[in-house]
């Protein structure tokens, strides 16, 4: 009788299990890490992002609804049509359940549309365009780290507090930078500064001088690069051989993160005001990560990196929260749970996929004030959540109910 029970027990426990694992399709989570990992972004995401999801699934346990999980990675080399064509294929033969990162704001728009195709969950932390929580929502999109709007609102807001009321942009010529230009225009001008012009440049151009000699014979205050990555370093480099700054104007790099930092060097950027919604430095828990990230990877992380750990966190929470990772499910919880990890605390999801959560003005240090590796920012200011992104109710998104 009791060698009885315990085999009745241990098949109980075993269906138990297997019950569990079955409401997961193919009997695995797979995540996809889709970015640039060779182009101009391939620091400010790139390879690095894998690392930080493969940490986050580490740190979870490996398994999410008893199935264990599963990270991907690819290049899309900064088009949408080799994007969508890797998504495709990863969905329809791979059985890849969610795609996130997807740095470059056309790329996330192409997959995050595909996505609501093929009902799969996308979490973009590389993307900054508005548009994927606006007119392009999906109810299978998210948005997490940052958006041109928080960068407008950091960056922008206290250049215009600062008095630089008038501003040329040099803008990259795809979604992202009209986003991130017109976003930053918008916020200028309604807090009484004006827009002299902008001149558009290629992804990953080389030679900015007719684009500076524009924007410096503006006379504006402020020179907005709406640009990231490679193009805003060697922007920078260029616009000091030009003497800009040192000729009275400004220069506002509207999407800089440590890894462009550390790349340029304090001597060429220190001064420079930008916005994060991560740094590693920031307080104890963020720099015991920072650590442990360093330590994998041989650099800190930004907000894009420590955004993808936050992601992947909370997508395999919410598979255990729905006990299944079908896509309705999972969004349904997605909503409903609270963001609370090294990147976000307190953070919330609104109904149209915008990840609420504070972002933080930030000013890079001269060489003389930074005596630790990699520590090149102080933190200027805390930007709440509520003020840093756009009102679901305004974002033009049909998913949000007035």
């Amino acid at each position: 009788m009791r060698y009885s029970l315990i085999a009745s027990t241990a098949i109980l426990l075993t269906m138990g299990a297997t019950a569990q694992a079955a409401d997961v399709s193919d009997g695995k989570v797979k995540i996809g890490i889709l970015n640039d990992q060779s182009g101009v972004y391939a620091d400010f995401g790139g390879k690095w992002s894998y690392e930080a999801a493969k940490m986050a699934v580490e740190d979870y346990g490996g398994k999410a609804g008893g199935a264990p999980v599963e990270v991907v990675t690819a290049d899309h080399q900064n088009k949408a049509d080799i994007a969508s064509n890797i998504a495709r294929q990863w969905y329809d033969t791979e059985q890849v359940d969610s795609i996130m990162e997807l740095t470059s704001s056309s790329v996330g728009l192409a997959v995050q549309a595909l996505s609501k195709e093929k009902k799969k969950i996308t979490i973009n932390t590389g993307a900054a365009t508005t548009e994927l929580t606006g007119k392009q929502c999906s109810p299978y999109g998210f948005h997490w780290a940052y958006d041109t709007h928080s960068l407008a609102v950091g960056t922008g807001g206290a250049l215009v507090k600062q008095g630089g009321d008038s501003w040329f942009f040099l803008t990259a010529d795809y979604a992202f930078g009209y986003s991130l230009e017109e976003n930053t225009s918008n916020f200028v001008k309604e807090n009484g500064g004006s827009v002299a012009g902008s001149v558009r440049h290629p992804l990953a151009t080389t030679d900015y001088s007719s684009f500076l000699l524009q924007a410096q014979s503006s006379g504006a205050k402020v020179i907005g690069l709406a640009n990231a990555g490679l193009d805003t370093s060697n922007a920078i480099k260029q616009a000091a051989e030009f003497g800009i700054v040192a000729g009275g104007q400004r220069l506002a790099a509207l999407l800089f993160t440590l890894a462009e930092v550390h790349g340029l060097g304090l001597e060429a950027a220190q001064g420079l005001t930008l916005t994060e919604g991560f740094y590693w430095n920031r307080d104890e828990e963020s720099a015991k990560f920072g650590q442990r990230f360093f330590e994998r990877t041989g650099r800190m992380p930004n907000m894009v990196h420590a955004g993808t750990y936050s992601a992947v966190t909370q997508y395999l929470k919410a598979i255990d929260k729905a006990g299944t990772d079908d896509a309705d499910a999972v969004s349904k919880a997605m909503h409903e749970m609270p963001v609370n990890d090294v990147f976000a605390q307190n953070g919330t999801v609104a109904p149209n996929g915008r990840m609420i959560h504070d972002m933080y003005l930030l000013e890079v240090k001269k060489p003389g004030e930074s005596d630790v590796a990699w520590d090149y920012f102080k933190v200027l200011a805390t930007i709440p959540g509520k003020e840093a992104f756009i009102d679901p109710a305004k974002s033009g998104c049909d998913l949000v109910t007035q």
